[in-house]
């Protein structure tokens, strides 16, 4: 597996499905951006053209039948899509982690498909790890990079800087 993070201003994404896995994927989508970025959505029985499904680049198909997820998966794959079929391993080109957000900073945890209940168990212990102020924190730290690199301090510097600004502020144990 390759963990990877996408803009989704630059990629095309669609949103399939209905129920409580459409629900959840939405809203991972929109905290991502996807609101913004105009991810597609489909929803209560709406579903997209042929030609919207070729020119995706990622597709999301979440709760509906594995035949008509299939028949999704198929036409976007063909048009080279990546696609993603909540709970249907088979169907999918990729897996979603199990992830905390806190502002910027994205952690996620994965076990390829092959023990979701754990990924999530983990999760849960990494949201107490790094509660709601990370998100505060990442801006802290993004400022005083942007002050340093103002001052012309080089990428390895930085690096040692920012590993002594988070152990100045007892950030990390």
């Amino acid at each position: 597996m390759l963990p990877i993070l996408l803009d989704l201003a630059i990629v095309k994404v669609v949103l399939v499905g209905e129920g409580e896995a459409f629900a959840k994927r939405r809203a991972l989508l929109d905290a991502a951006g996807g609101e913004d970025a105009g991810v597609d959505i489909y929803t209560s029985g709406a579903r997209p053209a042929e030609a919207v499904l070729q020119a995706a680049q990622l597709v999301f198909v979440a709760g509906l039948d594995e035949a008509e997820s299939a028949g999704i998966a198929q036409i976007a794959r063909a048009s080279g899509a990546l696609v993603n079929v909540e709970d249907v391993k088979p169907l999918c080109d990729f897996h979603m982690p199990s992830l905390v957000r806190r502002g910027d900073l994205v952690v996620t945890v994965s076990t390829g498909g092959k023990s979701p209940g754990l990924a999530r168990r983990l999760r849960r212990y990494l949201e107490n790890l790094f509660g709601p102020e990370w998100a505060g924190r990442v801006n802290e730290l993004a400022e005083k990079r942007d002050d340093w690199r103002r001052q012309d301090v080089g990428m390895a510097e930085i690096g040692r800087r920012t590993d002594a600004y988070v152990e100045e502020k007892g950030w990390l144990p």
